[in-house]
């Protein structure tokens, strides 16, 4: 059992592989009581048009939909009763919780240790949780986790941001200008163009909130380095601790902004563990300027294997050229 903000397609997705990984294994037949995210058309009897995305997930997982009749509760009894059951046996007391991720570890925790002392409804000399483990080889095997997005285009602001569910992400400066393809996830949201990834947040809820990743506006410092003191991206920005360190010096350096913008642009580069470390080197010599840094990463890379180069017998010598320097003192003599 898991809890999730709402009933969007990419939580369905999500809802499902988190089961049939538990279970490690998957049913042959599942029952779906017409909800929006998978069915699209409601005929007469069983017959449905499922939606594409929905039915690429049960191919998947190898699930054959079968959808229930409007208006028909008895088909779906047990389940309608045992939300009851678990509402009763797990939320009285109404609890609170800081955040999903806490109160859906708190669930996997509760079904777990009822299951194992709550016994079978039929074996009545076992628990729910011993034959659960004894029927788990006639699942159908779990083929991995299915890529269970929503996507939809976007276009990019001039401030580097997309809109998606009422909030607003940051992407790469280098992708403003052309459209990107925006996949939701149940807690994540993913940001591509050109089939390669500019951005990639993790998702919030609600509405008029902005998630910003500084990396992706450091280009954008090189041309206004004043940016880095109060530009909104970087107001709440955790450095590792060397790199925070240069930065706090700098700031009271003439120019120290721009020396800054410097050591971050070779993050791009050389990546953030190697400038990490270079920064941590010169602070241990006394020194923090941008120059340093610079010259301990240029020092650190390994420069590629020289080129081997195989003469041709047509361009050999015959006769090796000696290295005798006595023949100049001849020729001084000769003159």
């Amino acid at each position: 059992m898991r809890a999730y903000p709402r009933e969007s397609q990419e939580m369905v997705f999500d809802g499902h592989d988190r089961a049939f990984a538990f279970f490690k294994g998957t049913c042959t037949r599942g029952i779906y009581d017409n909800l929006k995210t998978a069915v699209d058309t409601v005929f007469v009897g069983k017959e449905r048009a499922y939606n594409r995305r929905f039915l690429q997930m049960c191919g998947h997982y190898l699930v054959e939909p079968v959808a229930c009749t409007p208006g028909a509760g008895w088909e779906k009894g047990q389940v309608e009763n045992q939300v009851g059951v678990v509402r009763r046996r797990l939320f009285t007391p109404r609890l609170r919780f800081a955040s999903y991720d806490e109160l859906n570890a708190w669930l996997l925790d509760r079904c777990i240790a009822w299951a194992k002392v709550q016994l079978h409804p039929e074996i009545r000399d076992r628990t729910i949780w011993e034959m659960f483990e004894a029927e788990r080889a006639s699942l159908v095997p779990y083929a991995g986790s299915f890529d269970g997005f929503h996507a939809v285009p976007a276009t990019i602001s001039k401030t580097c941001l997309v809109r998606f569910d009422n909030n607003k992400y940051s992407v790469a400066a280098g992708a403003v200008g052309r459209p990107v393809e925006i996949r939701a996830y149940a807690d994540r949201i993913e940001l591509r163009q050109d089939g390669r990834i500019v951005g990639e947040h993790h998702r919030v809820f609600g509405r008029g909130q902005t998630v910003y990743d500084p990396w992706h506006y450091v280009p954008v410092l090189a041309r206004k380095p004043g940016a880095l003191r109060n530009g909104a991206p970087f107001k709440a920005w955790l450095l590792p601790a060397a790199l925070e360190r240069v930065r706090r010096k700098l700031a009271k350096a003439p120019g120290g902004d721009r020396q800054m913008v410097d050591i971050l642009s070779a993050v791009l580069t050389d990546g953030l563990a190697a400038v990490e470390a270079a920064c941590a080197e010169a602070l241990a010599e006394g020194v923090h300027s941008a120059d340093v840094v610079l010259n301990i990463l240029a020092r650190r890379r390994e420069s590629g294997p020289p080129l081997t180069i195989t003469t041709p017998d047509a361009l050999r010598l015959r006769c090796e050229p000696a290295a005798d320097c006595a023949r100049y003192d001849r020729l001084r003599r000769a003159i």
